[in-house]
């Protein structure tokens, strides 16, 4: 009886284990959701890696730029397209760094948009669009990489996926975007 207890207490705890380890990132992404749809900036910071966000931010924004480039005929055959694609990621850059902030993560989890680095005026948290036209799904890329993907019921063959990559055994912080649009992707 005493060793079928142990056991049994022994699998009770590998089994909340596992359930607390696997339902972490989704209980990160909610407060993540919450703090942006309360416009709570000190929460805000807590739960986002803003040196990643900020480097995968511009590296999704000068891939779009180049796409964008390369599907516009006047622009590819234009030598001044050519010199715009070397000066656009040291543009963005200075950009990026300049307006990411934890108001800008928030207008990106109520409107699944990816901020516009030329628009320096914000909205402010409740002046969004209707939050509940975003749908919302959830899923691991991998064991330490785990998605929320954003879509706007009004466009959606544009998705903002969020992605909170692990940060010890339960800790998770939003560090990276994906950006996936419709239009030659």
């Amino acid at each position: 009886m005493n060793k079928k207890l142990v056991v049994g207490l022994a699998a009770a705890a590998i089994a909340v284990f596992v359930i607390a380890w696997a339902a972490a990132p989704v209980l990160a992404a909610q407060a993540l959701i919450r703090a942006a749809k309360d416009g709570d900036a000190d929460r805000i910071e807590q739960l986002v890696d803003f040196p990643a966000l900020r480097e995968s931010l511009k590296d999704e924004l000068t891939a779009e730029l180049a796409a964008h480039m390369r599907r516009d005929p006047r622009l590819a055959e234009n030598s001044l397209g050519g010199l715009g694609m070397m000066l656009a990621p040291m543009l963005l850059s200075g950009a990026i760094d300049a307006t990411v902030t934890p108001e800008v993560v928030a207008q990106m989890v109520t409107t699944a948009e990816a901020p516009d680095p030329a628009v320096r005026d914000r909205p402010e948290p409740g002046d969004e669009a209707d939050s509940d036209d975003i749908h919302q799904s959830w899923g691991y890329r991998d064991l330490n990489a785990f998605a929320v993907t954003l879509t706007d019921r009004d466009h959606p063959d544009q998705r903002l996926a969020l992605i909170l990559e692990r940060r010890g055994l339960f800790s998770w912080k939003l560090a990276a975007v994906d950006i996936q649009t419709g239009a030659g992707a």
